[in-house]
C-alpha cells in the first residue's frame, strides 16, 4: 500500500514541480495571479456557457420566426397555382425582408458546405418543423444573406433573407462588456496591489542597505498594518545593532587607550636596558603583544564610521598590488592591467580585506597572483598563489578568530590568527563573503564576492 500511494503521489508532485516552473517569482505578479485569475476563469466558465445557451435559443427563436413567414408564403403560393403572384412575392420583401422568386420544373441545387453550423442546424430543424418541405440552404453564396430552396414539387421557390436578420449582435456586446470588465478589473488590481507591494519593496531596499553598512534614514514605515510593523521591527532592530556597535567601539576606544599605556612604559624601560638575550627577548615579545591589541581592535572594530563610496575595483587592486610588491616580503605579487569597474563600497576596509589575502598568499607561497572578474550581479577579486594550500576540511576554520593554522610551518611569521576572519567580516558587511579552493597554480584561491 505504500508503493501505490508513492506511485500515485509521483504524479502530483512533478506537477506541482511543473506549476512551480511556470510561476513568476516575485511576490507582485503572484499576488495579481490569485486575485485575478479566479474571476477570470469563472467568468469565462459563466460566460461560455451562458452564450452558448442564449445565442441557441434566441437563434431558434428567430428561425421559427422566419420559418413561419415563409410557411405562410408558400400557403399562398398554394392558393392561387400558377398565378399573378408579384404582390405575394413584394408583400414577402416589403413586410417580411424576404425575396423570392419561383423557378418552374426545376430540381434542388446540391448542397454547400457549411459555414455557420449551428445556426444552419437550428434553422434547418425549424425548416423542417414549421413549413415541411425538402430545403436546401446556401451560406456561401453571399456574404450577407442566406439562401434557401424549397422543392414546391412543380419547381424550387428560392428564398433569400438578410444574415442580420436570423442572428443576434447581444452575443458580440456581452462579449465585449466581459472584456471591458476583465480589463477593467485588472487595471484596478494591478494598481491596487502595486500601492500594496511598493512598501514592501522598499523595506527590502533598507534592509540589504543597512545590511551592506549603507544609511537608510528616509525609511518610514508604511502600507497595511502587517507591513507597518514587520518596518518598525526592522527601525527597531536597526537601531538596537547600532546603539550596540557604538557602544563597543567606544569600549574599545578606552581598552586601546588602557592597553596602550603600559605598553608605551615597558617599551621605554626595555629601552633603558642594557643589550642582552634577555633584553631582546622581552622586546620581542612587546612587539608581539603589540601587534596582537592592533588586529584583535581592528577586528572588533569593523567599519566603524567608513561610508560607501563609488571606487574603481581595478585601481584599488593596482594600488594593493603594487603595495605588496614594495613591502618587506619578497614573493612577487602579480596584478594584470584591468578594465575601469566602479562599485559602491567602504574603500578602506575592502582595501584592507584585499591586503590580509594577499599578505596571507606572500607568507606561504613564492608567486601570488590577483584577477577580477564580473557578472551581472557580483563581482569577485581573486588571489591565487602557489603555495600548499590549506586542506578542505581546515579551510572555514582558517576564518575563525584566532585559529592559526601556519604555526608549525611558520612559527616566526605565524599572525595573530585574525586576518581572514577580518576580510570576511568585510566581505560579509557589503552583503558578500569570502570563499577559500583550490587554485590553478596548485596553491590557495581566495575569492571575495561582493555586490554590484
Amino acid at each position: 500500500m505504500t508503493g501505490s500511494t508513492a506511485r500515485g503521489g509521483a504524479p502530483l508532485d512533478r506537477l506541482a514541480l511543473a506549476v512551480k516552473r511556470v510561476l513568476p517569482k516575485n511576490l507582485f505578479a503572484r499576488a495579481l495571479i490569485i486575485i485575478v485569475a479566479p474571476v477570470l476563469l469563472s467568468q469565462s466558465i459563466l460566460s461560455y456557457i451562458f452564450i452558448d445557451r442564449h445565442w441557441e435559443l434566441v437563434t431558434r427563436r428567430i428561425c421559427y420566426i422566419v420559418a413561419g413567414d415563409i410557411a405562410y408564403i408558400v400557403a399562398e403560393l398554394d392558393l392561387s397555382p400558377g398565378g399573378d403572384n408579384s404582390r405575394i412575392y413584394q408583400l414577402a420583401r416589403n413586410a417580411m425582408q424576404l425575396t423570392i422568386s419561383f423557378e418552374p420544373k426545376a430540381d434542388l441545387p446540391p448542397p454547400t458546405e457549411i459555414r455557420f453550423p449551428i445556426l444552419e442546424r437550428v434553422l434547418r430543424t425549424e425548416l423542417t418543423k414549421v413549413v415541411g418541405l425538402p430545403v436546401v440552404i446556401d451560406t456561401l453564396s453571399s456574404p450577407d444573406n442566406v439562401l434557401m430552396s424549397f422543392d414546391l414539387g412543380d419547381g424550387v421557390l428560392h428564398v433569400s433573407v438578410p444574415l442580420k436578420r436570423i442572428t443576434t449582435t447581444t452575443n458580440e456586446l456581452l462579449f465585449f462588456w466581459m472584456v471591458g470588465l476583465s480589463v477593467l478589473l485588472l487595471t484596478v488590481a494591478i494598481l491596487f496591489l502595486r500601492n500594496q507591494i511598493r512598501p514592501i519593496v522598499r523595506l527590502t531596499e533598507a534592509a540589504e542597505a543597512f545590511g551592506k553598512g549603507q544609511k537608510a534614514d528616509d525609511f518610514k514605515p508604511s502600507g497595511a498594518r502587517e507591513v507597518r510593523r514587520a518596518a518598525a521591527a526592522f527601525i527597531a532592530m536597526r537601531q538596537r545593532i547600532e546603539r550596540h556597535l557604538r557602544q563597543r567601539t567606544e569600549m574599545l576606544a578606552g581598552i586601546s587607550h588602557d592597553l596602550r599605556t603600559p605598553l608605551t612604559r615597558m617599551k621605554l624601560r626595555l629601552a633603558m636596558m642594557g643589550d642582552g638575550e634577555d633584553q631582546e627577548e622581552l622586546t620581542r615579545d612587546v612587539v608581539e603583544v603589540e601587534r596582537m591589541i592592533e588586529e584583535f581592535l581592528a577586528f572588533a572594530r569593523g567599519q566603524e564610521g567608513e561610508q560607501p563610496a563609488e571606487t574603481d575595483i581595478a585601481a584599488l587592486i593596482a594600488e594593493v598590488a603594487e603595495d605588496a610588491n614594495a613591502g618587506h616580503r619578497t614573493t612577487p605579487v602579480e596584478a594584470p592591467a584591468l578594465a575601469p569597474l566602479v562599485v559602491t563600497l567602504r574603500r578602506q576596509a575592502v582595501k584592507r580585506c584585499l591586503v590580509n589575502l594577499i599578505d596571507n598568499a606572500q607568507r606561504h607561497a613564492g608567486h601570488v597572483r590577483v584577477s577580477l572578474a564580473a557578472s551581472a550581479r557580483w563581482v569577485e577579486m581573486i588571489v591565487d598563489d602557489d603555495g600548499p594550500g590549506i586542506p578542505d576540511d581546515r579551510r572555514e576554520d582558517a576564518f575563525r578568530p584566532f585559529v592559526r593554522l601556519d604555526d608549525a610551518r611558520n612559527p616566526v611569521d605565524a599572525g595573530v590568527g585574525l586576518g581572514l576572519a577580518i576580510a570576511r567580516d568585510v566581505a560579509r558587511s557589503h552583503g558578500g563573503d569570502i570563499f577559500l579552493e583550490q587554485s590553478p597554480l596548485g596553491g590557495l584561491r581566495a575569492r571575495i564576492r561582493l555586490p554590484v
